[in-house]
């Protein structure tokens, strides 16, 4: 009773733990739907990065021309500029910036400054008459001014807590080493960084659509790309072995399909091997109770006399032989299912159907003919189409008498080839042809045949045919008698 409680009891758990199980587990879909986010995120983050980085380096690039520009039209006026109330070069420093500085027009975001004063003082400043639209400028901002005045650099940038300022100056003038005026360039590329910033968040925001609509998107398109596995997954969990019939439709021409083709080719793998295990089962119970009841029956009823015992123990051996042939034959059948059934291997068919016409020979005096032989190399089972040989030679033996013909040959055909044995006897009814092959029939002609089989003889010679690929067929033979052939496509290495 423990035994089969605990049974019952990891029957009854045992799909359950599974679906909890299973329900734990992330969904193909799921973990194909996060992988393509993931990848889509990193590659639209990379994209709009580096799209602020080039938008950024441009910024950089065009404020570096402009101050080197500005600054060189300064140096070349400087060098050749005269003064206009005098035509001739300018002496004094501050006239030279202001005379230079009316003449110029600068950016929206540039200004231009012209500074005179001493080192550790304010500079006084010349500028252009114009505002300009940022937070602090440098016309307002004294202690930057200085530090640019100041700075023994010629060009520079200026972080303030108001905005960065990226500077180049020009020294005019110099007093025992120190600056006494210069023209300084100073642009405020924040307009131009947060150009930068918000091209970088609206492809920020454009991505973010993208991967809400690729969620959607690959969510269907994953659904319908895997829908073939969860058929596949339903009809597994639908399997039984009382229910083997299931299959799932193939669609399309992908690796799905694929999957869904061999799984399908499973399942009638399966089948086929259920089949022939109730089959076996089947037959195995329905052949072996007539001897078992025989032999049951004999043994009750055998006395003491010695006569009676001898023949009841030969009664009892023969049913028992024939009991265990029968075994060995379901066995055989059986294994006719497996993969390594047939084993083929290079043969040479003129030897081998010699050598089946000298096995045969010694089965029964009858009149045996070699009538032809293939002489080519083929790929077949050498010990199972001799077992199918003599099974149908054994079959004309026990359906001829003695010094009938019995004619076994081989011959090739277009796509293989094809060994026989045809008899002379008394041949097999129309009705009977359709059945004779069938496990446990034997033919209605030949009830009256000397025979100890139980019918599986030919249902073996079939078994080895479609082993072969190929199939075992019969007609009649000229005169009378009957004819099997095996019909055998040649498989090449």
């Amino acid at each position: 009773m423990t035994t089969t409680a605990a049974r019952e009891t990891e029957t009854t758990t045992g799909p359950a733990t599974t679906a909890e199980a299973a329900r734990g587990r992330i969904s193909a879909r799921v973990r194909i739907l996060l992988w393509l986010l993931l990848v889509m995120a990193v590659a639209l983050a990379a994209v709009a990065a580096t799209t602020r980085s080039i938008l950024l380096r441009d910024v950089d690039h065009r404020v570096n021309r402009l101050l080197a520009q500005e600054t060189g039209e300064f140096a070349h006026f400087e060098d050749r500029g005269v003064d206009p109330g005098t035509g001739r070069p300018f002496t004094d420093p501050a006239r030279l910036l202001r005379v230079f500085l009316e003449r110029q027009y600068a950016d929206p975001d540039e200004e231009l400054i012209g500074l005179v004063g001493r080192p550790g003082a304010t500079p006084a400043q010349l500028t252009q008459p114009r505002e300009i639209d940022v937070k602090r400028p440098l016309h307002e901002d004294s202690d930057a001014r200085r530090r640019i005045f100041e700075s023994p650099r010629s060009t520079g940038t200026l972080h303030r807590a108001s905005g960065e300022i990226r500077w180049a100056k020009v020294t005019v003038a110099r007093h025992d080493g120190e600056a006494e005026a210069a023209f300084v360039v100073a642009f405020h590329p924040g307009r131009e960084q947060a150009g930068a910033d918000e091209v970088f968040r609206i492809l920020l925001a454009i991505s973010g659509v993208a991967l809400l609509m690729t969620t959607g998107i690959g969510w269907v398109v994953a659904g319908r790309i895997l829908k073939p596995v969860r058929l596949v997954r339903t009809a597994a969990a639908q399997l039984t072995e009382q229910d083997l019939t299931r299959r799932i439709p193939v669609r399309g021409r992908d690796d799905i399909a694929a999957l869904t083709e061999t799984f399908n080719a499973m399942l009638d793998r399966l089948e086929r091997a259920f089949a022939a295990q109730r089959e076996f089962v089947d037959d195995a119970g329905h052949e072996l109770r007539t001897p078992i009841t025989i032999v049951r029956g004999h043994l009750e009823l055998m006395g003491d006399d010695p006569a009676e015992r001898d023949e009841t123990l030969r009664l009892v051996t023969d049913e028992l032989d024939r009991m265990s042939r029968i075994v060995e034959d379901l066995l055989l059948l059986a294994k006719a299912e497996r993969p390594d059934f047939v084993r083929p291997e290079p043969v040479q068919l003129a030897e081998l159907t010699a050598d089946v016409f000298v096995k045969a020979r010694t089965l029964g005096d009858r009149r045996w003919e070699l009538v032809e032989t293939a002489d080519r190399e083929v790929r077949l089972d050498p010990q199972r189409i001799t077992q199918a040989m003599v099974q149908l030679a054994q079959n004309a033996v026990q359906h001829t008498t003695p010094g009938q013909p019995i004619r076994i040959g081989s011959r090739s055909t277009g796509r293989g080839v094809e060994l026989y044995v045809a008899d002379s006897g008394p041949g097999v009814d129309p009705e009977d042809a359709e059945v004779i092959f069938e496990r446990f029939r034997r033919g209605t002609a030949r009830r009256g045949a000397r025979t100890t089989g139980a019918g599986l003889g030919l249902a073996i010679v079939r078994a080895i045919a479609e082993g072969h690929r190929g199939r075992v067929r019969l007609h009649g033979t000229e005169g009378g008698g009957a004819t099997f052939v095996l019909v055998m496509e040649e498989e090449r290495p």
